[in-house]
This record gives structure tokens, sequence and C-alpha cells, in this order.
């Protein structure tokens, strides 16, 4: 009791005390310092704890696959680095199933969706950004409405359509659906709605044709956003399993995301050669993405100039 009194007594004759000219501040920048310092500690936690949510499952499957049979892989805590780590699971998957096989044909539908989507998705986002044309805007619509209509509600009516041109049980058959869709018209209407209209005005000058200046002008400076379409469309169209399961009867013709379906009705309980499959399966995504994130980051922002 006594000690508080004389506590509070000093702090009372301290604050009564008169400053002097020559008395400084008590350190008016430390409050602000220690307020940046956890700033910047949230913000790091932050991306830690988002880092945690996206990699987090893709470490654990790729720990997974190089683990060896005599190790747990339902230790907890999860042990991501592999006591033993081999890559016979990846060699037991194509032992199993013909994992390149499918690989290849998986191949041919995701280059052929990426190419049809930025050729026709380009032709029509050009048409709609500088050809002027009754029911433009109409047709504006009506693409953006097919963004939000789930393939689900269509697929009866898609698989009648490549029934009556013997498209089932082909791969031209798996592509049609993909082949353009409204994302891509969109984002290349923005891209293009972006160009400068004096560009397009000294092309008209110099006597050039419709055709050339989509071609020769306004393609070559919408390249970023060609790269979006095509990451975009070659994953949606590796990654797609519902439609290649309908269309397709025959194994031969499976794609990967179909094929490995069979590895896992196989290995049900070996879950290390699962999650090789599906580490064969994401390499050629993580190989474009990589291979093109230069184009794709600045093709992110062309469109958003204006549109």
């Amino acid at each position: 009791m006594s000690n508080s009194t004389a506590s509070s007594s000093e702090t009372t004759v301290e604050a009564e005390r008169p400053r002097h000219a020559g008395d400084r501040d008590p350190a008016p920048g430390r409050p602000r310092r220690r307020r940046g310092v956890a700033g910047l500690a949230l913000r790091y936690l932050l991306l830690c704890v988002g880092f945690v949510f996206l990699a987090g499952p893709f470490l654990w499957q790729l720990s997974t696959s190089l683990k060896g049979p005599t190790e747990n892989i339902f230790d907890y805590p999860p042990q991501l680095i592999p006591a033993h780590p081999t890559l016979q699971n990846f060699a037991e998957v194509a032992d199993t199933i013909p994992v390149w096989q499918f690989a290849g044909n998986s191949l041919m539908v995701a280059v052929a969706a990426a190419t049809t989507n930025c050729l026709f998705g380009s032709m029509a986002g050009y048409a709609l950004a500088r050809m002027k044309f009754r029911g433009r805007t109409a047709a504006y619509w009506l693409f953006l409405s097919t963004m939000v209509i789930p393939f689900e509600v269509i697929m009866v009516s898609v698989f009648l359509t490549a029934r009556s041109l013997g498209l089932v049980d082909t791969l031209a058959g798996v592509i049609l659906p993909t082949a353009v869709t409204g994302l891509s018209i969109l984002l290349m209407r923005n891209a293009f709605l972006a160009l400068p209209r004096e560009l397009e005005e000294a092309a008209i000058l110099d006597g050039t044709s419709e055709w050339q200046r989509f071609w020769r002008v306004a393609m070559p400076s919408v390249r970023g956003t060609l790269s979006v379409v095509a990451i975009f469309s070659f994953m949606f169209a590796w990654d797609d399993f519902l439609w290649p399961l309908i269309v397709l009867k025959n194994p031969d013709n499976y794609t990967l995301t179909v094929g490995i379906q069979y590895l896992s009705g196989t290995f049900t309980s070996n879950q290390r050669v699962i999650a090789a499959g599906t580490m064969i399966a994401l390499i050629p995504l993580l190989a474009l993405f990589f291979s093109l994130q230069k184009y794709f980051f600045r093709g992110v922002g062309e469109g958003a100039v204006k549109g």
C-alpha cells in the first residue's frame, strides 16, 4: 500500500516537473515503428496461412508419391520429407495402365482446344470490339450469358449433337464442347477494346483490309491475352473428366483423367501409386504455365485498361 502511494507520488512529481528547452520528447517514432513491425508480421502470417492452404495438399500428394512401401503416409503430424524416397510408384503407374498413351490423347485434346479458342475467340472478340454491325450488343450479352450456364444443363443436347455428327468415341468429340468458350471471346474482346483507335486509323490510311488489320495489327498487340486464353483453355481441357467419360467408349481413346480412375480402382489401398498418377497428370500444366508466365501476367492487365 505504501509502495503504490510512493509510486503515485513520483509519477505526479514527474508530470508536474517543468520542461526545459534542452529536454527531448520520449522517442515519438517508436509507437509508429512498432505498428509497422506488427503490420509486417501480420502480412507474413497471412501469406504463410494462404500458402499452407493452397500448396499444402499438393506437397502432401507429392510426398506421398515419393514414399516407399514401408513408410506410413498417414502419420500425424504429416511427414512431408520421405525417409526412403523412391520412383518405384511412378514405374508401377506406367506398368499398370498405358499412361503415356492416355497422356498423348490428353495432350492432343488440350492443344487443339487451346488453338481453337485462341483462333475463334480472337476472331469473335475482334468482331465484337472493332466491327460495327446490327445486333452486336445482343451478341455480346449472349456470349456473356453462356458463362453462367453449367455444362450439366446442356450436356444431353451436346451429346446428341456429337452423336448426330458421328463424333462419339472420338477425340474430336471430346474437343467439340471446348472448341471456343464465352470466356475466351470476352477476354479477347476486352483486349481489342484496349487498343488505341489511332493505331487502327493509321492502318486504314495505309490501305489495309479488315482481315489485315485483324491479323497483322491487332493480333500482335494482344499476345499477352492470347497466352491467358491458351493457358486457361489448355488447363480446362486437360482437367476435364465428365465429358470424356461420357463420350469415350474405347479405352484406346481415353484421356489421362479418365485413365487414372482405372488406376484408382486397381490400387484402392495403395495411395502412393494413385498419387504418382496425379503427379504425372500435373507435369504438363506446370510446364505450360512456367513457359508462358511472362506473357500470362502481362495479359492479365491488358484488358483492364478499357472494357
